[in-house]
This record gives structure tokens, sequence and C-alpha cells, in this order.
């Protein structure tokens, strides 16, 4: 896969950034997807929701899944894709391909001059495996990335099923902080949990480049979802997209926790706010991944909480400091009733969010502030 850096000429220090193909770049270098459509004459027939049909692939993604009804046919089928202009792709967009029994197939996208090029492989797969099947969130499951520079963490379902369902800010944190180990980055592992392994989050600040661009801080944070390492500059609070759709009801939240807060919270513009104390959050959430027409609908950060689209929270916003683990146990506060056959046909994403500094979204908090968080648990109506 070709390694390149982002355009950003205003900030030097991003052409450390390890990344592949993004759209500022000179003209005819740019190899990416930006979008996967898999046509069927009958929805119905292949997909839960038709939503299911289109994904957006975010800048650092490779690996592309679509996921579709259980006893669907999947031995003739056409991806198409969209591609940054210029660019070609091989196998053709459109052509046709047998998925079925795990069968992957490889992309190559080259770039308008032909000097570079990123593969992507596409899978699809029976959509019943999710973290639904999951009783407890254990965090035993951890790795470097793919440029061995901070940790990420992945579930495995009973019939060894790998969900890669948890994200964090740490790939953003990177671009401020390139020379930083992954026991530096916010989100990282905790040797020492409830049971093996936890996770342990950090506040920390950006440095002067961070101050630049007016994000002084970065709280550690980790959630079911996505993070678009594309937008961390441009629009923050767009780069968390959190959620992953479920076909069982959420009931209670559940887990342990340890809190200490850092000693000066700061605003937004990194001054000192006198007599205001940090908080950690832990939360999770229930929201239609559908909007009323039918369209696929994404929660990112700058709604998480108040989007209408959301129809039950479960909040515990930790005020006291504690260095012995606590357990705790939340119901889910439900704003409507459930569709049955929405949820069925997985219409409801769920999500759980932890980070050590409750404003940290809007850089606001105090250096320092350390949640630690293991044995997270969702039980299912």
């Amino acid at each position: 896969m070709a390694r390149r850096f982002i355009p950003l000429t205003f900030l030097a220090a991003l052409a450390l950034l390890p990344m592949s193909c993004f759209k500022d770049e000179p003209l005819g270098t740019e190899c990416d997807i930006e979008q996967a459509f898999l046509h069927a004459d009958v929805p119905d027939s292949l997909f839960y929701s038709a939503a299911d049909s289109l994904i957006t692939v975010l800048s650092a993604e490779t690996s592309i899944k679509f996921r579709v009804r259980e006893g669907a046919d999947l031995s003739a089928l056409a991806p198409q894709f969209v591609i940054t202009p210029g660019a070609t792709i091989s196998p053709a967009s459109g052509s046709v391909h047998d998925f079925s029994e795990g069968q992957a197939v490889t992309y190559t996208v080259t770039s308008e001059d032909g000097q570079w090029q990123r593969t992507y492989t596409v899978r699809v797969t029976i959509r019943q495996r999710t973290v639904d099947e999951l009783e407890v969130f254990g965090f035993e499951r951890f790795q470097l990335d793919d440029y061995n520079q901070y940790y990420i963490w992945n579930d495995t379902t009973a019939d060894g099923y790998a969900l890669d369902d948890w994200a964090s800010g740490n790939a953003g944190y990177q671009i401020t902080n390139s020379s930083a180990t992954a026991d530096m980055f916010p989100t990282r592992v905790l040797e020492q949990g409830v049971s093996g392994h936890g996770v342990k989050l950090v506040t920390l600040s950006t440095g002067a480049l961070g101050e630049m661009v007016g994000k002084p801080i970065a709280a550690g944070n980790l959630f079911l979802g996505k993070f678009d390492l594309s937008k961390t500059l441009t629009n923050s609070l767009q780069a968390t997209q959190f959620g992953v759709p479920v076909a069982k009801k959420p009931v209670t939240l559940s887990g342990y926790y340890k809190y200490t807060r850092g000693e000066a919270y700061t605003d937004a513009d990194g001054s000192v706010a006198n007599g205001v104390e940090d908080s950690g959050n832990i939360y999770a959430l229930v929201y239609k991944n559908t909007d009323a027409a039918g369209n696929a609908y994404q929660l990112y950060g700058d709604s998480v909480k108040t989007s209408g689209q959301v129809v039950a929270l479960a909040d515990l916003s930790i005020t006291q400091e504690t260095d012995e683990w606590v357990f705790f146990e939340l119901d889910f506060t439900y704003r409507g009733d459930i569709d049955a056959d929405l949820l069925e046909a997985y219409g409801y994403s769920v999500s759980i969010v932890c980070t050590s500094s409750e404003k940290g979204d809007l850089f606001m908090g105090a250096i320092g502030s350390t949640l630690c968080v293991d044995e997270l648990k969702i039980t299912w109506e």
C-alpha cells in the first residue's frame, strides 16, 4: 500500500503522519475508494435495510464489509465503487464475483499518474454476529495499529468471528505527537484490570501544534463505532461516528471504573477555569440508524446525546475520585417504544462511550485526568 502524507500546508508537522492518498494532494496522485455499493433487484432479498447497500469508506480503511441477510445468495454479486477522479480500479467496478463461504475479493486502485496504488479487501458476510452476542467487554484482545503507533481493541464472538467495532481518537492525537509511543497515547492498555487487562484513558496536552489549531487537549476515549481521521482538524466532532447495528434491545449497562482528575481545568482556548473540576463519563445509547425516508443515519459527536434519533440513554457522570475499582449498573432510559420489526432488521445501533474528560470533545478538561474501565457489560432483553 502506498504511504502518503496529509497535505495541510499551515501545519508542517503533519508531514510526519503516515497515511494514504488524501484528497488535497497534487492532481493525479489519489487512489482511494470513497464509496462502495451493492445492488440488488429485490433489496429485501439481500439486505435487512436498504441503507446497508451503501458503505462510505473512511480514508484509513482498506477493508470493506457488506452485511446481508441470512440465507442470501452470495455466489454472483457485483460491487460498484466511487473512486477518486482519474484513478482506475481492478477488477473493474461492477464485475461479478463469488463471495460465498467467506471468500474475499481484493481490488487495487491505481492513481491517475500510475505512481501510487492502494489495495482493498471486500467481503460479504451474514449479519448475525454482532456485539449483541457478547456478554462482557473484557478488553483482552488488543494490538498495535497498522503503523505500530497506538493500541486498537476488538472482540470475538463465541464462534471466533472478529468484531472490529471499538474505536478511539488515538489516530488524531498522533498528528500532534508523532513521536509518542503506544503507552503515551490518550487511550492505552491497562495492565491490571478487574480481570486481566483493562483500558486506561488519560487527558493529555496536544502541545504547541494542538494549541495552534485550537485543540489544546486530547481526552482519552473509547467507543463502539469508527473514527474518521480526515475530519480531525476540520470538523473534529464529526470525526467520531458512533454505533454498531444490533438486533436485541439493551436493558442495562454495567462495569467497573477508577477515576482521578487532573489539577487544572482548562477551557477550549487553553485558559484555566478557576473553581471548575473535571469529570469522567461512561454512557451507552440506542439510536435509529435510518431516518424517516429510509436513508442511513450516522450519529456523530456533535449530536451524540441530543439527536432526535436517539431512543435510549444510560449515562454515568463520574465526579468522585477513587483509586479502587467501583462497580456500576445503569438502566437504559427509553424515550419511546422500540419497533420490534425495525429491531429485528438491525434498524437500531448501540454505542458505549468512555472518556477521561466529560467535555473533552469540546477540548475542555484537565490534563492528567485518568479513567480506567474494565468488564463493561450490556444486558439484552
